[in-house]
């Protein structure tokens, strides 16, 4: 079995492979990642792992996990499944590589979009197994935070979803700005790659894959954990026994 773990800014995930198949994902504080590794552990017969750390963890916690494990540290020097044509590559990050990665192996022969709708909302562009780039923008709970951030009356809401294009209060008009606002970025950005692109494969993950899927007017394949699928393929490329 194959263990991945995905290291974010407050929180961590980890999922258990077995072959090509997800069997486990598990989330907890960063902070708990040697004692839950332990867990997984004792539940699972591990032979290889990789972590991709977007958030730095200590060196102390890192040889721990290199102790327990048998780890590959995804950064920019390891082999990935795709050709990399980003213009400043140290700066792309790990998480933007493992979802190419999954787009070339998931689709090799195809045009594939993949966007990650979490604390940013990246696109990333693989052109038939040539990764080119794509764009970042805020995420939804950023947009959020800072309507109140940035002004002195407007408060900071949890998100929902809006009833009515127009709001009709300060809260709804919020929702409506945020959200509405964010969908309709998404579909827009799709259909400016669809003029260029025409057999373009869409997939939309990361946490508000299932709030987002539902309104967007675009056909797409949404999947919350395609960092852990692309992590895995980027494993299975650099496992020297398989």
């Amino acid at each position: 079995m194959d263990l991945i773990i995905d290291v974010g800014n407050t929180r961590a995930k980890a999922a258990v492979f077995e072959k090509d198949s997800l069997k486990e994902v598990v989330v907890f504080q960063k902070e708990e990642i040697i004692s839950e590794t332990k867990k997984i552990l004792k539940k699972n017969k591990i032979r290889h792992s990789i972590i991709s750390a977007v958030a730095t963890l200590s060196s102390e916690k890192l040889e721990k996990l290199h102790e327990l494990l048998d780890l590959i540290e995804l950064n920019h020097s390891t082999n990935v499944p795709f050709n990399n044509n980003y213009q400043t590559p140290t700066t792309l990050g790990v998480d933007r590589i493992a979802l190419a990665a999954y787009g070339v192996s998931q689709f090799p022969e195809r045009n594939v979009l993949i966007i990650d709708a979490g604390t940013c909302i990246t696109f990333d562009f693989v052109n038939k197994g040539t990764y080119l780039g794509g764009a970042i923008s805020p995420g939804l709970k950023m947009r959020y935070k800072s309507l109140n951030n940035y002004t002195s009356k407007l408060p900071l809401l949890e998100t929902k979803e809006p009833s009515s294009i127009i709001g009709n209060n300060t809260n709804n008009s919020i929702h409506s700005g945020v959200v509405y606002g964010i969908v309709n970025e998404i579909d827009g950005v799709i259909n400016q790659y669809k003029t260029k692109y025409q057999d373009l494969t869409v997939v939309l993950t990361g946490g508000d894959t299932n709030f987002l899927a539902k309104q967007l007017k675009n056909h797409i394949f949404a999947n919350p954990n395609l960092v852990l699928e692309g992590l895995h393929k980027i494993l299975i490329y650099n496992r020297a026994d398989d």
